[in-house]
């Protein structure tokens, strides 16, 4: 069942490199969501990135600007013996393996955290079309990849 999205909280400005050809004006207003009418309370969630990411080609009510092209981030990660280990007992219980699942849930986190990043020292305030790809190397380490197109978004006037 679909449930309504929590109010998002605005994201940093970032402001295109100085001194570089094409350079754009900076935005008169804070590009992504509105402030919230009330404190956030500890159950909302605010931003997870410092710049918008988004799996759709636009962002509604924005215009984009400028193109950077594709960013990427990427992490190899691999679990301890142990874990390992416990993760193979589990294995023959069948179920979910919590201990790969952290592993992947912070193995794509942090590949999107280096897109950004990637993305960023473009002076790109957003990246679209965000997509992930994940392969396992060698039997032992589980790769994970983030990458999308950087863009520069002002809202729409």
């Amino acid at each position: 069942m679909n449930q309504p999205m929590p109010p998002q909280q605005p994201f940093p400005q970032q402001q295109p490199p100085q001194g570089q050809p094409g350079q754009l004006p900076p935005p008169t207003q804070q590009p992504y969501g509105q402030q919230p009418q009330q404190p956030q309370s500890p159950q909302q969630p605010g931003p997870q990135f410092p710049i918008l990411v988004s799996t759709m080609n636009d962002v509604p009510g924005h215009d984009i600007v400028r193109v950077f092209g594709e960013v990427a981030g990427l992490t190899v990660r691999s679990r301890g013996i142990g874990a390992n280990f416990t993760a193979g007992l589990r294995s023959l219980g069948g179920g979910e393996i919590h201990e790969y699942t952290q592993l992947l849930y912070q193995s794509r986190h942090e590949a999107v955290l280096r897109m950004c990043q990637h993305a960023m020292s473009f002076g790109a305030n957003a990246v679209i079309a965000m997509r992930f790809d994940c392969n396992e190397i060698a039997n032992t380490m589980s790769e994970v990849a983030a990458y999308g197109t950087a863009v520069y978004l002002k809202p729409a006037e």
